[in-house]
């Protein structure tokens, strides 16, 4: 199958929705209830975690780049995390070893959900790794300020200076909100996020429809 939105991939492919937001936004809530709306999403982190846990394709290669990072759990995250988090050059290497095997999980994706009307492909740094560039519609996860500093602050072992580093590191949700096709409001009760997202989906189907009948 032809690279995610490229003329070939549309002449045969579903259409492709990158599904992004920054940390603590209610990403992973959006792609759950896509599930349950019966829409095919590859989870890009569930990727990774596969490959990183036990007997995982990638240990042997990060454990040699990163030696003591494994073990029979898989990687340890955090012994890794501390490693790469703050050194530019050790998590290029890392994402050397890591996105070659994620960017084939997602192409075995595309050819088995090849008959969808679209397919959603859930990636947090999608704008910041030049990503957007190879979807057809971008949807966004977006809530207010406050809603997202609560949400992440109450994660186990978050502090405000590991935060503002995350954050350092994402594109503004402004900017996010700005440049995708769609935004969700996640800092609302579920059933309403829930709604817009019933909602967008007949929007996608729509669009979906018209582009098949274009080719």
């Amino acid at each position: 199958m032809s690279a995610p939105g490229d003329a070939g991939g549309a002449a045969r492919g579903p259409m492709i929705v990158g599904l992004t937001g920054s940390i603590g936004m209610g990403k992973s809530t959006v792609a759950a209830m896509w599930r349950d709306l019966g829409v095919p999403v590859f989870d890009a982190d569930a990727a990774v975690h596969a490959l990183q846990g036990p007997g995982g394709a990638l240990l042997g290669a990060i454990e040699q780049r990163f030696p003591g990072s494994t073990g029979p759990g898989g990687v340890d995250r955090a012994a890794l995390g501390a490693r790469v988090f703050a050194d530019a050059a050790a998590l290029a290497d890392l994402e050397r070893i890591v996105h070659p095997a994620v960017a084939a999980m997602q192409r075995a994706f595309l050819d088995e959900h090849e008959a969808a009307d679209f397919v959603v492909l859930d990636i947090p740094l999608l704008f910041e790794k030049g990503g957007a560039a190879f979807v057809d519609r971008i949807v966004v996860v977006s809530a207010d300020a406050a809603i997202q500093r609560a949400r992440v602050l109450a994660r186990p072992g978050m502090s405000e200076e590991k935060f503002a580093g995350i954050l350092a590191l994402q594109t503004p949700d402004a900017e996010k909100r700005a440049r995708a096709d769609h935004a969700i409001d996640t800092g609302v009760a579920l059933a309403e996020t829930r709604a817009q997202l019933v909602a967008l989906t007949a929007t996608l189907r729509t669009l979906s429809s018209a582009r098949r009948a274009s080719i």
